[in-house]
């Protein structure tokens, strides 16, 4: 008679912390992460693997509070113990983490968008001088500058398609990467994606500012230069005039 009031204390026992695990997700969807907490911790406290499992993953993504990888790999390692597969690849995912700390840290401080600038999309900035007076320099400059245009407009139109640059963190480097962490690449990469955006306007302006100021300056050039040979010849045709 004992032992069939133990088995159905057992039973019961387990009813319940089903229905307190029922209750404890529920919490979890609604974002009631205090109330959610509370019952994953007494769950966790009676040896329920699926509590430590999620409060594991409360304590991992920071819906505990605050992150705390520790905590995280407790819980989730008691509850592997019991045969969880989801705490089971939450170890293997913060194994991975270690071996590959570098690549997460090169996306959340490292990154500079030089791949963007690399190839087809390096382009040189022309050498202009002040003024240019033959016919092969003006050809020369003018066709310089129309190619770094062209060059240009390739980079900027596959800068904007990289953005945001987000996009290029590799799938399993992003999965392996926390809350925070996941926030602080982020805010990062925004900030390089603005430094390429500026740098690429003020080496436009530069360019075309020296272009502008050759030109005029060519311009003048071959005006007085011509204006000077229309003179000369206008003296050469009178004083042959006045010779006949």
């Amino acid at each position: 008679m004992k032992t069939t009031l133990f088995c159905l204390s057992l039973l019961l026992c387990g009813s319940a912390f089903a229905g307190e695990l029922e209750d404890a997700n529920a919490l979890f969807a609604k974002k009631d992460y205090a109330g959610a907490m509370k019952l994953y911790t007494k769950l966790a406290n009676a040896g329920n693997a699926d509590a430590q499992q999620a409060l594991g993953q409360m304590y991992w993504y920071g819906e505990a509070g605050q992150v705390d990888e520790a905590k995280a790999e407790a819980l989730f390692k008691k509850a592997a113990a019991k045969g969880n597969k989801v705490a089971v690849a939450s170890l293997e995912l913060m194994d991975q983490r270690v071996k590959r700390r570098k690549d997460i840290d090169y996306w959340i401080k490292g990154y500079d968008g030089e791949d963007l600038k690399s190839g087809e999309f390096r382009c040189v900035a022309p050498r202009i001088p002040a003024m240019s007076k033959i016919n092969a320099d003006i050809d020369r400059i003018g066709g310089n500058v129309t190619a770094w245009q062209d060059c240009y407009n390739k980079y900027v139109t596959n800068l904007n398609a990289a953005m945001p640059l987000t996009k290029r963190i590799p799938a399993d480097i992003a999965k392996l990467m926390t809350k925070e962490e996941t926030e602080k690449s982020t805010a990062y990469l925004e900030q390089v994606q603005a430094n390429l955006n500026e740098e690429a306007k003020v080496s436009s302006k530069l360019v075309l500012a020296d272009f502008a100021a050759w030109r005029s300056a060519t311009e003048a050039y071959v005006a007085e230069h011509n204006e000077m040979v229309k003179s000369a010849k206008k003296d050469s045709h009178w004083k042959d005039n006045k010779i006949q």
